[in-house]
């Protein structure tokens, strides 16, 4: 690749917001952040969003909102999160689609999220799988644990290609339960992942760096923000998500991959102009 996809994950579903008071979680901190983070060098935005209470949901109403709001405010590729809260429904989080985002999560398994479990049967990724390319969603396949990756071959071969014929992976790393952060790791999802396709990396906590890194020098893209991590450096806390993404785009740019436009991320990606 000659560029980077740098992808923004503003706001997550853990952190709550009394912990974490610049946490973007209404519609304008959210589109506030978004507009920032596209002017550092973001491309996507990949969304959970939260209720009155600050605290996660899957209400449709908002989702619509949310996705109309980001368009009419910047270019970015709009993703929604089907995983939501690792308590959400299957119906609740198959719902999301309804609101006709250019892209949308799909986790190939289920893993150990900390003290929790995030569940994904096979049949409803599937179903998932199935929905999106109904609905022309371009998925990216969230991967938590190198088993995952076996999962999407399997999901390829019986139910075919994704709405815009592109695998795109996020390699999430470093997520107590699932797959280490480090490079050693990322070089073996790496071996697995389908020909063809592109993969962006996500560290979590303190593997953002090492895995940011270690995703540049292997041709992969980029996934930052405050779902991720709240710490920029040692005792030093996240000012806002244009901090992160200001960060990887310098590193990109050092790597002689300077940040891919959305313009340029939309064909690469096979995601339409609009839905």
């Amino acid at each position: 690749m000659t560029g980077t996809l740098i992808t923004v994950a503003p706001t997550g579903a853990e952190h709550a917001k009394p912990d974490v008071p610049n946490l973007p979680v209404t519609l304008e901190e959210l589109v506030a952040e978004a507009k920032a983070c596209e002017a550092a060098g973001a491309a996507m935005i990949h969304v959970h969003i939260r209720g009155a209470d600050a605290k996660p949901t899957l209400d449709l109403r908002r989702l619509e909102e949310t996705v109309a709001a980001l368009r009419a405010e910047t270019n970015l590729v709009v993703q929604l999160s089907t995983g939501g809260a690792v308590t959400d429904p299957e119906a609740d989080r198959l719902r999301v689609l309804d609101a006709m985002p250019d892209s949308a999560s799909c986790t190939m398994g289920t893993v150990n999220f900390g003290d929790d479990v995030f569940m994904n049967r096979w049949e409803f990724i599937v179903e998932l799988h199935g929905r999106m390319r109904e609905r022309r969603i371009v998925p990216e396949y969230e991967i938590f644990d190198l088993g995952q990756l076996a999962t999407l071959h399997r999901l390829l071969d019986q139910h075919g290609l994704p709405a815009g014929e592109h695998v795109h992976v996020d390699l999430v790393m470093g997520v107590p339960g699932g797959m280490p952060g480090d490079p050693e790791t990322l070089v073996a999802a790496l071996r697995a992942i389908p020909a063809g396709a592109t993969f962006s990396a996500t560290g979590i906590g303190r593997t953002s760096l090492p895995v940011m890194l270690a995703s540049l020098s292997a041709g992969g893209h980029l996934r930052v923000g405050m779902e991720d991590t709240v710490s920029f450096a040692r005792g030093q806390r996240v000012r806002d998500n244009a901090q992160l993404v200001a960060r990887a785009a310098e590193f990109a740019s050092l790597a002689q991959r300077p940040p891919l436009s959305v313009d340029e991320v939309r064909p690469l990606l096979g995601v339409a102009q609009s839905n």
